[in-house]
C-alpha cells in the first residue's frame, strides 16, 4: 500500500494508474508539493511522468473499456476536487473489469461519484461558452478573463477556436494562471500571468463596452425582471468578468 505523489498532469495520473497495477496499490494520490497527512501504514512513492507508461494506460482504457470512457476520464480529471484522482482510479479499475458496460452501472457508488464530477465539469464548460466576454486589445486581438471552478480551458478552446478562426484571441484562466492562445483555427494551452499581457485595450474598447451594456439594458423588460432566475443562469461568482454586470455585483 502506498500514497502516490505526481505532477498534476493527466499523463502523470495515467502513470499513477500504471504504478497501481504494476507496483504497489495506491491508497491515495496527491499533487506533488501539496499538503497532505500521511498515514503510518502507507509509504510515499514519487510517480514520475513517463510517456510510454501513460500511452499504455491510455490505449488500455480505450481498448478494454471504451473511447467514451477515455474522454470521460479526461473530463473527470479536470474537476477541481481533492478526491478526483481516487474517484477516477476506482472508476477505471471497475471499468477494466466490466468493460464498456460500466457507464450503465448507475447504481454503483463508484460510477455515481465519477458521473457527479463529470457533470460539474461539463456543465460549467457549457455555461461559460455562453457567458464568456471578449475585449479587444491592440492589433485586434480578442482577450477574455475567467476564473472557473474547474479546469475547463481545454474543453471550451475548440468551440471558440472554430468560432473565431479569423480572430486571434486569448482566454485567460486567472485562477490557474493559464491561457488558451489561438489564431487561424489553431490553439494551444500555456502558462500565463496577468503581467505577461503587454498589450493595451483597443482605443474603441470602452465604446464597445458602453454599446453592449446599453443593448443589454434596452432589451430587458423591467416588468418581467426576475433576479433569482437571472442568478440561476448567470451565477454571481461569474459576474466579475461579465461586461454588462460589472456594476451590479451585489448578492
Amino acid at each position: 500500500m502506498a500514497e502516490y505523489f505526481y505532477d498534476g498532469t493527466f499523463e502523470g495520473f495515467l502513470c499513477c494508474v500504471y504504478a497501481h497495477y504494476y507496483k504497489e496499490k495506491a491508497t491515495a494520490i496527491f499533487l506533488r508539493g501539496g499538503l497532505q497527512q500521511m498515514t503510518f501504514l502507507d509509504t510515499a512513492i514519487e510517480i514520475e511522468t513517463d510517456a510510454k507508461q501513460a500511452d499504455v494506460v491510455y490505449r488500455a482504457i480505450e481498448k478494454k473499456i471504451s473511447a467514451f470512457d477515455l474522454e470521460r476520464a479526461y473530463r473527470i480529471f479536470l474537476a477541481d476536487d481533492p478526491q478526483k484522482e481516487m474517484i477516477l482510479l476506482n472508476y477505471l479499475r471497475l471499468g477494466f473489469l466490466k468493460g464498456s458496460s460500466i457507464s450503465q452501472y448507475h447504481g454503483s457508488e463508484i460510477v455515481r461519484a465519477a458521473e457527479k464530477l463529470e457533470k460539474k465539469v461539463t456543465f460549467e464548460a457549457h455555461r461559460l461558452m455562453g457567458l464568456l466576454r471578449f475585449s479587444v486589445l491592440e492589433d485586434e486581438i480578442l482577450y477574455a478573463e475567467l476564473a472557473p471552478d474547474h479546469n475547463i480551458l481545454t474543453l471550451i478552446a475548440p468551440h471558440f477556436s472554430d468560432r473565431y478562426k479569423n480572430n486571434p484571441f486569448i482566454i485567460h484562466d486567472l485562477r490557474r494562471s493559464k491561457a488558451v492562445i489561438a489564431a487561424g483555427g489553431h490553439w494551444y494551452l500555456s502558462e500565463f500571468m496577468k503581467k505577461e499581457l503587454t498589450k493595451e485595450y483597443h482605443r474603441k474598447e470602452m465604446e464597445y463596452r458602453k454599446l453592449w451594456k446599453k443593448y443589454f439594458e434596452n432589451i430587458a423588460i423591467k416588468e418581467r425582471t426576475n433576479l433569482r432566475c437571472q442568478k440561476n443562469f448567470m451565477p454571481v461568482r461569474y459576474w466579475e468578468h461579465l461586461t454588462e454586470m460589472k456594476e451590479e455585483t451585489e448578492e
